[in-house]
């Protein structure tokens, strides 16, 4: 089954693009935090730039997603990489002139890059349920997952050698170069489709509304959703790693980059474990066995004072979150008709993003008053919570059943 999916030229080119884009990203997102912590040592930069990457994702997003369901998919896509590659452009020129506003020049450019993700974002969902077949979405999503986590391993771990090593200007060009070639890739290996409607006559607000309403209706869309939002917000310790490698664990940028690749490394290892075995009769169960993981490798990682067992602990986290993730893919391209996509996709964006980029803001802002250590423990816990409350709220997801879903969507 998977080798059929590689066999078709827009899949692989849609794989290899977005894996270009994720090494890239997943390599400036970490080091755009250990840079302006770098710089200034002040926890509350790191809420200002959550927050620089937090405006656009949760407001401009959903226009975002109505204009990927009204205009071309991939001319929206193009546009959108394209905009990334001038943000880390002047990254690499901010940091090769030395220049004294740096800190500015980085929170300036993440509002750049989350301007640019809110009109992608949605317009590659759409782009996806064109080139992956509804015949084994969930192994084919798991394929596409995997290739995106092997990427997100290898960019802070990249992205952390070259920092220390080579310096902070070298590594935005290997960053604008690799979403050049995400842009390219796409641009020619993905063919053009019609827009997938044109109710021109229906204002925005309208069509954004609509598509907050269907996720809202729908007990598994909205419960996953939700699942996902509050047990990252309160739960992610991405945005204080700066804090726990320098301060707490005692590593440099190196060690940095080991830290916030664990994560990607777990993931990509229930990935590709998913590819394989993809969870589908007890996917509910799965998922909030999955998050609730999560919650407790969080609350080790928080008590830890062993890098090993940081590391350890952010590896279990990154095997539960890519379970999750399996799962919230698999539902997005079985449950959320053609049409939809894009809008749909952009309120699911709006809950993602303000899971981490305003729960870096969040993170931030406690760790400034509480300390780190009392910041990720706590979000632990509250994780935990979450979970036992989606659960009793939200009683579909939790019997949620992938391969019935597979089957239905294939005799359709």
């Amino acid at each position: 089954m998977t080798q059929s999916f590689l066999r078709l030229p827009a899949f692989r080119a849609f794989l290899v693009s977005q894996a270009a884009a994720r090494l890239a990203g997943s390599a400036l997102w970490v080091l755009l935090g250990f840079h302006i912590y770098e710089l200034t040592r002040d926890p509350l930069m790191i809420a200002a730039l959550g927050l620089a990457l937090a405006l656009p994702a949760v407001t401009l997003v959903l226009y975002g997603g109505h204009v990927a369901d009204l205009h071309s998919r991939k001319r929206v896509a193009l546009g959108g990489r394209l905009l990334w590659v001038f943000g880390s452009a002047l990254l690499t020129l901010g940091a090769a002139t030395g220049t004294t506003h740096m800190p500015e020049v980085i929170v300036f450019c993440a509002f750049v890059l989350g301007c640019a993700g809110a009109f992608t974002n949605p317009a590659m969902a759409g782009l996806e349920a064109e080139v992956v077949p509804v015949d084994g979405a969930v192994r084919a999503v798991s394929v596409l997952g995997a290739s995106q986590q092997a990427a997100g391993l290898a960019g802070p771990l990249l992205g952390g050698l070259l920092f220390e090593f080579v310096g902070p200007a070298f590594t935005y060009a290997v960053a604008a170069g690799l979403l050049g070639l995400a842009a390219i890739v796409l641009w020619r290996g993905v063919p053009a489709r019609p827009a997938p409607e044109r109710k021109v006559q229906e204002p925005a607000l309208v069509r954004i509304v609509e598509g907050i309403r269907i996720v809202w209706q729908d007990e598994i869309l909205i419960g996953s959703m939700a699942l996902d939002l509050f047990a990252v917000f309160f739960g992610g310790a991405v945005a204080l790693l700066p804090i726990f490698a320098t301060e707490i664990l005692h590593v440099g940028p190196a060690g940095f980059g080991l830290l916030r690749a664990a994560q990607s490394l777990g993931a990509l290892a229930a990935m590709l474990v998913a590819v394989r075995h993809p969870p589908r009769r007890r996917a509910g169960w799965a998922l909030f066995a999955a998050i609730a993981g999560f919650g407790v490798a969080i609350i080790v990682f928080a008590l830890s004072r062993s890098f090993v067992l940081s590391f350890l602990a952010l590896l279990v986290a990154g095997m539960c979150d890519g379970v999750s993730m399996v799962v919230r893919q698999s539902i997005m391209r079985l449950l959320v008709p053609g049409p939809m996509r894009g809008r749909i996709s952009a309120v699911r964006s709006v809950f993602i993003n303000a899971s981490n980029e305003l729960g870096d803001v969040e993170s931030g802002v406690l760790a400034s008053v509480l300390g780190p250590v009392a910041t990720v423990w706590l979000g632990g816990l509250i994780t935990l919570g979450v979970v036992g409350v989606t659960a009793r709220w939200a009683p579909a997801l939790l019997r949620l059943d992938l391969g019935a879903l597979e089957q239905r969507n294939a005799v359709s």
